[in-house]
C-alpha cells in the first residue's frame, strides 16, 4: 500500500517590515511521505520570506525538475524559482539559467555543503542563498500540529516566528545576495 501525503492547515500572519508586506494567509500544505518536518517548515518559512501574491508550492520532492515554491508570470513561465535544503551546484545553475530569479533557503548541517557548492555558483547574478540557523530551526520543527498558526515577522533580515506557546528568532545568514542590474 502506497503512503499518502499528510496535510497541514496553515495560517500564516506575515509582517514583512523589510518589504512593507502585511498579509494573512490560509493554506493547506501537503507533506510528502519522504519529506521531513524540518523541510516542510523550511518551505513554509520560504513562503513567508519571499511572499508574493502569485507564489505557489511546487512538487519539488516528488518531481525533481520542479522547485519547492515558485512565482509564475502571466504567461505561465516561472519567474522566481525557490528551493529549500542543500541542492548541488548543478541544480542551482540549472534553475538559475531558466529563471530570472532563483533563491535558496538552506538549513541543517550546511558547512560542508557550502564549502563544496557556493564557490561553484558565485558567478550567478540572479541567485541568492539564505541559511536558517540550526538550533531554532530544529526547535520549530518538533512536534508540529496538523493545524499550524504562526505569526511571521521579518525585520532587518531576521525571521521571528511566534505560535501560541513561544517565540523563535531565526537570524538569516546570507551566503549570496541577488545582484541588482546596473
Amino acid at each position: 500500500m502506497a503512503l499518502t501525503a499528510t496535510t497541514y492547515k496553515v495560517h500564516l500572519d506575515i509582517s514583512d517590515t523589510d518589504r512593507g508586506i502585511y498579509e494573512a494567509i490560509h493554506m493547506t500544505v501537503a507533506r510528502h511521505p519522504s519529506e521531513t518536518e524540518e523541510r516542510m517548515v523550511a518551505r513554509i518559512l520560504a513562503f513567508g520570506l519571499w511572499y508574493d501574491e502569485r507564489l505557489e508550492f511546487g512538487r519539488g520532492v516528488s518531481e525533481v525538475e520542479e522547485p519547492a515554491l515558485r512565482v509564475r508570470g502571466l504567461d505561465g513561465r516561472t519567474e522566481h524559482w525557490i528551493d529549500v535544503g542543500r541542492p548541488d551546484s548543478d541544480r542551482l545553475s540549472w534553475s538559475a539559467r531558466r529563471c530570472p530569479r532563483t533563491s535558496l533557503l538552506a538549513y541543517g548541517n550546511i558547512e560542508q555543503w557550502a564549502e563544496q557548492v557556493v564557490h561553484r555558483v558565485a558567478g550567478l547574478d540572479n541567485l541568492e542563498i539564505a541559511v536558517l540557523p540550526r538550533a531554532p530551526m530544529d526547535a520549530l520543527a518538533v512536534d508540529l500540529p496538523r493545524r499550524i498558526e504562526w505569526g511571521l515577522m521579518i525585520s532587518d533580515g531576521v525571521l521571528y516566528v511566534g505560535d501560541a506557546d513561544r517565540q523563535h528568532e531565526l537570524p538569516l545568514e546570507w551566503l549570496m545576495r541577488q545582484r541588482s542590474p546596473a
